[in-house]
């Protein structure tokens, strides 16, 4: 089958630029990438879990290692556009040892341990096949979800949580330096594909979708130096939210890879967990 050279251009574009998945060298090898017990995480099941279309999706969950001080809260966390969810398992180990949260953490189709190949409906439904997870594992599936996505996964979490709403079991939403919209990001990204912006037919119209999402606090939290995502990107999404909750923390020194490590980060996140989800008041 032979494809005209500008539809070779799109899918490539697509492709290589948007889900750089085998970014760093390795993601996509079994045994080349952080493993829960590298980070001293002990209480933790991998996952693999059948999609609708055919496809497994890798993740882990992972819950605090003492189960006396977890609370009834199951973070759903969606990774960036590079790596695989081993990368992010530091972040994991926070929220369940100090947060004492659940989390299940999934790594999108084309990804590390996952079949098949990345695009903006399949992601769509990998996102859904983890949250109707929770809803219905048993240890679980009583417990309140908070969504959480960083970069390309805030687009996602976005999608999530707009379809969703309603079901009223979403109680919560955090984004990390997310965009608008692919084609909005890429000139600002990528300067030399600027022009192939247009050629992009994967939208994330999250600048579209962002004002659907009236039913559930949500948490901002922006690195002002990101040298991928715009800032005003970020700030943008908060300005169209409806929420009546809505929560805007700013890291003066934070890239697009490093606000997770700017103090204050995780405070953020715990602060919000504390008074949006759980309503209390009090000083942890």
């Amino acid at each position: 089958m032979k494809h005209h050279p500008l539809k070779l251009i799109k899918l490539n574009f697509t492709s290589e630029l948007i889900y750089p998945r085998n970014i760093p060298a390795g993601s996509r090898v079994e045994g080349q990438s952080p493993t829960p017990e590298q980070f001293k995480i002990t209480n933790y099941e991998s996952l693999q879990l059948p999609t609708p279309d055919g496809e497994t999706i890798h993740g882990y969950f992972v819950r605090p290692s003492n189960r006396s001080t977890a609370r009834n809260i199951t973070v759903l966390m969606f990774h960036g556009n590079a790596g695989n969810i081993g990368h992010r398992l530091p972040i994991a180990r926070v929220l369940a040892e100090h947060i004492h949260l659940n989390v299940v953490m999934l790594e999108y189709r084309g990804y590390g341990l996952s079949t098949g190949t990345p695009d903006e409906k399949g992601l769509n439904v990998d996102a859904q096949t983890g949250l109707d997870w929770i809803r219905n594992n048993n240890e679980t599936k009583n417990t309140s979800i908070v969504v959480y996505g960083q970069s390309l996964g805030g687009a996602v979490a976005i999608q999530l949580c707009a379809r969703n709403q309603r079901a009223g079991d979403i109680a919560g939403l955090i984004l990390e330096n997310t965009f608008l919209s692919i084609r909005k990001m890429v000139p600002y990204a990528f300067p030399p594909a600027k022009y192939l912006a247009p050629l992009c037919h994967q939208i994330w119209p999250s600048e579209e979708t962002m004002p659907q999402i009236t039913e559930m606090p949500i948490l901002f939290l922006s690195g002002i130096k990101d040298e991928i995502v715009p800032p005003a990107h970020m700030k943008h999404l908060y300005s169209i939210c409806r929420s009546s909750t809505k929560v805007w923390s700013e890291f003066p020194k934070g890239d697009h890879n490093s606000s997770v490590a700017e103090p204050g980060y995780f405070d953020a996140i715990a602060e919000f967990i504390r008074k949006q989800i759980m309503g209390e008041n009090e000083e942890m």
